[in-house]
């Protein structure tokens, strides 16, 4: 297993968000990237520094003014008389609202989806280093399809083409997707295994035929992102039938998330993508921080090896998951477990 990382993501150092009203401590953090690079290096790899890939694979999948607001909306906030150190909405456009805004303040309402994106001074940096590792990862498996693991930080399956959210601003995966394609994969499939629905993973290819989407994860009827990830959302136009969500009850453990496990491989056999591209969410697990799922760390090391008996050439790109004292044990038995599987 190929491990691809990098430092240049502490750029991005979030502070803070608002969960249930309360501005509380932000759990996306350059020490989750610390235990992932533990773990990976106890376990005899070796990470390979990322290569610096400039825009154009990011450009291939997020519209050009929301990069632009990434990239610069920072310089405006800063001239703000009372500004905060982090860039957080406090309005957003609601089903009557229709202007493009103009004032940074309104930008960012109209680019970021939540309060669980605050954008600092170094946050672009910080996103374009994740995704600059997505895509060098990408990269190694095109060139000759073994498997590799992107140690991306900040995540990415939440980032819409145009707009951030949930802890993520440039989506990893679904760069990840769009840079294989463009590398010669005609079909290539996006299997979420975080807790939360990949939502922005899914906005960004609902209406395309060549990539799929597959996600399980926590019932939105009781857990973010709640407006997206039911399982009557199948793709639209040409996409059709090309997206699956298997949403989870509160609390379902190893079994119940294998059995659905099996479900996805399913369906992901009968789409019969080139490429396999695995968004990873250590975060289904009974002792995460944001915890909906009851899954073991055995049970993540059997979702490893049930992944890694496929026959598809496959790339494992970093989503949630947060610190607790099994965090990096859990990307372990992940690794693992799939180097297991392939044999």
């Amino acid at each position: 297993m190929r491990v691809v990382a990098t430092d240049r993501h502490i750029a991005h150092a979030p502070s803070g968000f608002i969960a249930r009203g309360n501005r509380v401590a932000n759990p996306e953090t350059p020490e989750r990237a610390a235990i992932f690079r533990r773990a990976v290096e106890a376990g005899g790899h070796a990470p390979v520094e990322a290569g610096e890939h400039g825009l154009a694979p990011v450009a291939a999948i997020h519209a050009a003014d929301y990069l632009d607001f990434l990239e610069n909306g920072w310089a405006e906030w800063e001239q703000l008389p009372d500004h905060a150190p982090e860039i957080l909405p406090n309005v957003h456009p609601g089903r009557n609202m229709s202007i493009h805004p103009t004032h940074i303040v309104g930008k960012a309402g109209h680019y970021q989806a939540d309060t669980a994106c605050p954008i600092g001074p170094g946050t672009w940096e910080g996103a374009r280093a994740s995704a600059d590792v997505a895509v060098t990862a990408a990269d190694l498996v095109a060139a000759d399809g073994g498997p590799a693991y992107a140690l991306c930080r900040p995540p990415g399956h939440h980032a819409y083409a145009d707009q951030a959210g949930g802890f993520c601003f440039l989506n990893n995966s679904a760069i990840a997707a769009q840079r294989l394609r463009d590398s010669g994969a005609k079909r290539v499939t996006v299997l979420d295994v975080d807790v939360h629905h990949g939502n922005g993973t899914q906005g960004i290819f609902y209406r395309r035929a060549d990539v799929q989407t597959v996600s399980i994860h926590g019932d939105p009827h009781a857990y973010y992102p709640f407006f997206t990830g039911y399982a009557d959302e199948i793709g639209a136009g040409p996409g059709r039938g090309a997206n699956l969500n298997l949403p989870l009850p509160r609390g379902t453990g190893d079994a119940g998330y294998l059995e659905t496990l099996d479900d996805a491989l399913a369906a992901v056999e009968a789409f019969r993508p080139d490429v396999l591209v695995v968004a990873l969410g250590l975060d289904p697990s009974e002792k995460d921080p944001l915890a909906f799922l009851a899954v073991t760390t055995d049970g993540f090391r059997r979702i490893g090896e049930r992944i890694g008996r496929t026959s598809y050439p496959t790339l494992i790109v970093q989503e949630g998951g947060y610190i607790c004292d099994i965090l990096g044990d859990n990307l372990a038995a992940v690794l693992a477990g799939f180097e297991t599987g392939r044999g």
